[in-house]
């Protein structure tokens, strides 16, 4: 009943049918992917109830469906059922999770690091929600929490309008040497990484200065480790990882058995790391 009385006052000779469909165009023309009432409330100049209201009706004539409380995707004219999903779920994350960034293994799947397939989207995230591992509407998420100051070392991939913030080549790694675990363990990580020295997108300079913003000694010691078993020749890079080791000694792998020292950087890793390094 609110619903109608809403299309009555709106109406102004216009039919509902004309009416709604001059504003889905315009919707579809600026939204993108995905769509949420505050978005149709900015572009048609409404209120967020009223925005919600017309939503829902859409979502009752076909034209869009409702993925979860406040999110709706549009439903292509040529489509035979209202059975279609987002074709990116980095498109989801952006509106769901925001501020955050797609991260770890989803990021090198974007950046051609890894051959490796993820069925779970990663996204680092500044909130802070009870539901760490949500799925939503078929769709798989794994959320890390970060602080807004590391917000950085982002770039901007675009789906149509939609535009998602993917961790950089550079940044991905270091988030990986920071937390091993966002790349699917060490041993993953040390394949992105020999990729990662290969590509084009190699920087070292860049990766130590994002090293330095994490302000986490591990990853100097992980990094140094690596660097000296897959690319001797960054000399400077590993006098740099040496010169920033923290105190004590930390694990390679927090998951992995590391019953051997590395001296010379600090770690506790598995044997079969002992036999790659040689000091």
């Amino acid at each position: 009943m609110v619903l109608l009385c809403y299309f009555k006052y709106t109406m102004r000779g216009l039919s509902i049918g004309s009416l709604s469909r001059k504003r889905f165009s315009k919707v579809l023309r600026e939204s993108g992917e995905t769509i949420v009432p505050q978005e149709v409330s900015k572009i048609l100049g409404m209120t967020k109830q009223s925005s919600s209201l017309l939503l829902s009706y859409w979502n009752k004539q076909g034209w869009v469906r409702r993925v979860q409380r406040g999110l709706y995707i549009p439903i292509p004219l040529e489509a035979d059922s209202r059975d279609i999903s987002v074709e990116d779920p980095s498109l989801v994350a952006m509106r769901l999770f925001s501020p955050c960034y797609i991260g770890g293994w989803s990021a090198t799947g974007y950046w051609d690091m890894t051959e490796q397939l993820f069925n779970t989207v990663l996204v680092m995230t500044v909130k802070r929600p009870n539901n760490r591992n949500p799925i939503i509407d078929g769709m798989k998420f794994k959320l890390k929490s970060v602080s807004k100051d590391k917000l950085f070392g982002l770039k901007i991939v675009w789906r149509g309008q939609s535009k998602i913030k993917v961790s950089d080549p550079s940044r991905t790694v270091a988030d990986m040497l920071m937390d091993p675990q966002l790349g699917g363990g060490i041993r993953p990580v040390r394949d992105v990484f020999q990729n990662y020295l290969m590509s084009e997108d190699r920087d070292i300079k860049l990766l130590i200065r994002y090293c330095r913003r994490l302000k986490n000694g591990t990853v100097f010691k992980r990094l140094g480790l690596l660097l000296e078993m897959d690319a001797p020749e960054e000399k400077k890079a590993i006098k740099i990882c040496k010169d920033n080791l923290s105190q004590g000694y930390s694990k390679l792998s927090s998951v992995l058995k590391c019953p051997k020292i590395i001296t010379k950087w600090k770690l506790y890793v598995p044997k079969s790391w002992v036999e790659d390094f040689k000091e």
